[in-house]
């Protein structure tokens, strides 16, 4: 019994042998068919991952160099090269600044400049600045129909306040109604509507 045992383990140790072997001889022929395609994807693998690291440093670095140059001209506004570094490394950034000195300055003629700029929310609260301080109707409201306008409902209202001015009170009621009940400045509308226009 003892010789059958050893005679039955030696075959299961060929056969596990043999499986091994074959699963071995299966992998390498697999590795030589597919060596160029293992190669490269590796090969991708890590230029995409370099290439991202380099990119992230680079990033970080533009974006702590703008932060610089920004505080440079938070001390001295009128130095042109910072300015026009601002400008090459962070143009946003740049429009956020020109922005901020419109408004100081009060001048309109760069935040007309401004309504062009690439930094959304700059565009539009331009748009909104020149168009109330032009103080015109068709300004305002060509502004507060504009989609997305941040200021819209207070477009309407300065809207309803110049067509108060004239008299023309249908017209301003027609404005107050555009403002939403959700708006902040729903209460100010209804005031106007109750107690502006007789």
């Amino acid at each position: 019994m003892s010789l059958k045992n050893d005679i039955n383990m030696v075959k299961e140790e060929l056969s596990s042998e043999e499986k091994f072997f074959e699963k071995a001889v299966i992998t390498e022929k697999f590795v030589k068919k597919y060596k160029n395609v293992l190669i490269g994807s590796v090969v991708a693998v890590t230029l995409f991952v370099a290439g991202s690291i380099t990119y992230t440093q680079m990033e970080e670095s533009r974006v702590a160099d703008a932060n610089s140059a920004l505080h440079e001209l938070q001390s001295s506004n009128n130095n042109t090269a910072t300015l026009a570094r601002l400008e090459s490394l962070s143009p946003v950034l740049y429009d956020v600044w020109k922005y901020s000195q419109a408004i100081a300055e009060k001048n309109m003629d760069e935040l007309a400049k401004l309504q062009s700029s690439k930094a959304m929310f700059i565009a539009d609260l331009s748009s909104y600045e020149v168009a109330q301080g032009e103080d015109t109707l068709d300004k305002l409201e060509t502004y507060a129909q504009k989609q997305g306008a941040v200021y819209a409902d207070l477009a309407n209202v300065e809207a309803a306040v110049i067509l108060m001015s004239k008299q023309e009170i249908d017209a301003a009621h027609d404005k107050l109604k555009l403002i939403s009940v959700d708006s902040p400045l729903a209460q100010v509308a209804q005031a106007l509507m109750h107690y502006g226009v007789k």
